[in-house]
């Protein structure tokens, strides 16, 4: 059995060939897409984080109205660039929306990727500590936003506060208790994969990672979700991780898929350079489903792990994305065993 949802990164052009126009359109639409992916039986509805780019952004208010629209549905991130962020306003803002959506809330964060300006970071107010690296930054902001979603008072009250304060330090409100086992790193290493797991993180492994022995994308990423299960059992955590990976996966069930994705070529992994590093992305996944079931069965990364996450072409519209979502969850999923 595994969890299987959809990840949008809420695109929107104002191109006429595009079904998300504007920002609005791409928010407003990853809300009915949430709320459609419920109702056809998924597990979760998750959402990229991009700045400065024609894409979903701030993440809470989105993620809050999803909440409030939807009952069952695990609702994420997949992930939020921690570069960017304050860790205790960050914590404020994810206690009331997992408190909006009762406790489905499953916040991904990672160190970030290239964005569309130099340093982006810099104007948001943050900047690395003499001898770090923005990773390193990133990586500082996340361990003090884990402190924070403990619950543990860390304030010291004012003797003549404007509202009576309950006894002893003070701790961010709203809490939301359990949210801090729901945290996930995007990891894009094995290194990294091993540090979220001695951290008690959940692991999210994308669609691209750190060439490390030139093996194929998904022989790579199983390893990497390895690694990441045994720092875990060092670690001597007592719950059982998570673990997901994002793939894009087309069932051929229509004219119309057969239209937009038919002519696939991304049939293989390719090869790039992220920050200067050798990066390994992985292969789309595109055919009709009795092939495409075969072609799954070959990936040992999905087989490694308990979530699936489907990147979704939101520009083509709720309803078509609706149709990929159902086309996957009917005629895969059952016969691989994930449902």
């Amino acid at each position: 059995m595994k969890k299987i949802g959809f990840l949008s990164f809420g695109h929107w052009s104002p191109s006429p060939q595009s079904g998300t126009r504007s920002a609005a359109d791409a928010l407003l639409q990853s809300i009915d897409l949430a709320v459609a992916a419920e109702e056809l039986g998924a597990d979760g509805a998750y959402f990229r984080v991009h700045h400065f780019a024609r894409q979903l952004a701030s993440p809470f208010p989105l993620l809050a109205a999803v909440g409030a629209r939807t009952s069952k549905i695990e609702i994420g991130t997949g992930v939020i660039d921690m570069r960017y962020e304050n860790p205790l306003y960050m914590a404020e803002d994810a206690g009331a929306a997992d408190l909006i959506a009762g406790g489905r809330l499953q916040l991904g964060l990672s160190r970030g990727s290239p964005e569309q300006v130099i340093e982006g970071w810099r104007h948001f107010g943050y900047q690395p500590a003499e001898g770090e690296s923005d990773a390193d930054m990133a990586r500082r902001h996340t361990e003090a936003l884990l402190e924070v979603l403990k619950g543990k008072g860390f304030a010291r009250p004012n003797p003549r506060p404007m509202f009576p304060n309950p006894p002893g330090l003070l701790r961010l409100e709203p809490h939301s208790e359990g949210l801090r086992e729901r945290i996930w790193w995007g990891a894009g290493s094995n290194k990294t994969a091993q540090w979220a797991a001695k951290l008690g993180m959940n692991l999210q492994s994308s669609t691209l990672k750190d060439d490390e022995t030139g093996e194929p994308f998904h022989v790579q990423q199983a390893k990497q979700i390895r690694a990441y299960r045994e720092a875990w059992a060092e670690a001597g955590h007592t719950r059982t991780p998570r673990v997901s990976v994002s793939r894009s996966i087309f069932a051929l069930v229509s004219d119309l898929d057969r239209m937009y994705f038919g002519a696939e070529r991304g049939d293989r992994d390719q090869i790039g350079f992220i920050d200067e590093t050798r990066s390994v992305f992985g292969r789309s996944y595109a055919a009709e489903p009795e092939r495409l079931i075969e072609q799954l069965r070959q990936d040992e990364a999905i087989a490694e792990a308990d979530t699936l996450l489907l990147t979704v072409p939101n520009q083509l519209g709720v309803e078509y994305n609706a149709h990929v979502i159902e086309a996957i969850l009917k005629y895969v999923a059952p016969e691989l065993g994930w449902r």
